[in-house]
């Protein structure tokens, strides 16, 4: 059984749940606590010397890091990832858009506001990360007003990579409300069989999600 180390709260490890769960797919999940150093230790760095999840482990022992790259080889000959060459290379495309353009702004601005003291100097951050927030998402927008997906014509990969932060954008300070394609396409993903969605917060980064402007 292959097993996946991840921190449960994570949008980029929940990806991984999202493919396997509506596949059938068994596997281990070995609760990694990243806020608090549990990606540093040796034995950790052993699995993913750049000491971050998810990392896919195999049965024989090999490991398989990258969110995105993790998706691409489990779908491999599933519906979740086309056969055709151009779908696959559109595919590609929304994914390298997600990990560039989009999560670290609409990421990082949900993991300052929920994992980092109110004081945090990193507070200062938050206008210009939303900022470009709104800018992948208006991206996303004009692709949604015209296509109902993002992996080229079915829902696949580039929507699971794409969905798993910006659910939760509003965690950030980053609002939906000016998208309505773009909601519409959330609930479409929440409403594909098997779907599961992203734990909530606990309490303390949820009190602090709340008492950020």
């Amino acid at each position: 059984m292959i097993a996946i180390h991840g921190f449960s709260p994570s949008g980029n490890c929940h990806k991984l749940r999202m493919l396997l769960e509506p596949l059938g797919q068994p596997y281990d999940w070995v609760e990694v606590d990243s806020p608090n150093g549990a990606t540093r230790t040796p034995e950790f760095l052993a699995l993913n010397p750049n000491g971050k999840v998810p990392v896919l482990q195999l049965q024989d022992g090999r490991t398989l890091t990258e969110s995105n790259a993790i998706l691409y080889y489990l779908a491999q000959g599933t519906p979740f990832l086309a056969e055709d060459r151009w779908a696959r290379a559109q595919t590609l495309s929304w994914m390298n858009f997600e990990q560039y353009s989009h999560e670290p702004y609409v990421a990082v601005a949900r993991f300052i506001a929920g994992w980092t003291p109110l004081d945090s100097p990193r507070r200062a951050e938050l206008p210009r990360l939303r900022e470009r927030s709104h800018q992948a998402l208006a991206v996303m927008e004009r692709h949604l007003q015209s296509n109902d997906w993002f992996s080229a014509g079915a829902y696949g990969i580039a929507d699971i990579a794409l969905f798993a932060y910006t659910d939760v954008a509003e965690h950030g300070g980053v609002a939906l409300a000016p998208y309505p394609a773009l909601r519409a396409w959330l609930a479409r993903v929440r409403a594909t069989p098997g779907f599961v969605p992203l734990p909530e917060p606990d309490a303390l980064a949820a009190d602090r999600i709340a008492q950020t402007a």
